[in-house]
């Protein structure tokens, strides 16, 4: 259990909840959160936005029972932190583009924190939030409202290119860039659905090009031409 340092929306549906805790996580890691006893059934995979000084935040859409719940929590209530789960994102050198869709942009302000010579790509179709903070961590910081962010990007200038967003954004960047760029040097965070968070219910099943593997524990990032995406 961890007690909630802070809650807040930082726009509509957004929240920035930070939590006490010392287990801390790497980059693209997630933790299964939980605020209840019995309903709703199941913990809520949430991605690791910050680690600082024995406390770590998460950023969260409100879109059912789970995240109102989270979206209740006040200063000094407790909260079911498991975790940290996944794999996280892959050690980079060189230039490294960070792309994130919507809530998408909840794992990548870690790992820009933690990664000279990064450019961010953010993508909203509203307004726009916690965009200067990825100022202050990132080389530079690129925003498209209503568009699609994708269009403004040069995949092949980059050593490493990191991409979080909806289904069908991820997708488009294995069409475009996946399976015959010049090289293997783009990877995908799936937002899959979850319920164990260790592999053990196949809930978060991945269809890969070498078989099923598990978001929760071989990914949830995989390199983008290893993932099957279905229409």
């Amino acid at each position: 259990m961890g007690k909630v340092i802070s809650n807040k929306m930082v726009a509509d549906g957004i929240g920035l909840l930070e939590v006490e805790s010392n287990q801390g996580g790497k980059p693209g890691q997630f933790y299964m959160l939980r605020a209840w006893d019995n309903y709703p059934l199941l913990s809520r995979p949430i991605s690791i936005f910050d680690v600082s000084d024995n406390r770590i935040s998460f950023l969260y859409q409100v879109v059912g029972e789970g995240t109102r719940r989270f979206q209740e929590l006040r200063a000094g209530d407790e909260l079911h932190t498991e975790g940290p789960f996944g794999n996280g994102f892959p050690a980079v050198n060189g230039s490294v583009a960070l792309v994130g869709g919507g809530i998408g942009m909840a794992p990548l302000f870690y790992m820009a924190k933690n990664t000279p010579n990064t450019d961010v790509f953010l993508g909203f179709s509203q307004q726009p939030y916690l965009t200067e903070v990825f100022l202050k961590v990132s080389r530079s910081l690129h925003v498209e409202v209503g568009g699609t962010i994708l269009n403004g990007i040069d995949f092949n200038q980059y050593d490493t290119v990191i991409v979080c967003g909806p289904h069908g954004m991820l997708k488009a960047v294995q069409d475009k860039h996946g399976v015959h760029g010049r090289h293997n040097h783009v990877f995908v965070s799936l937002e899959n659905r979850m319920a164990c968070g260790i592999g053990a219910c196949l809930v978060c099943s991945v269809k890969c090009r070498d078989g099923r593997k598990k978001a929760c524990t071989d990914g949830p990032v995989f390199p983008v031409e290893e993932v099957v995406f279905n229409d």
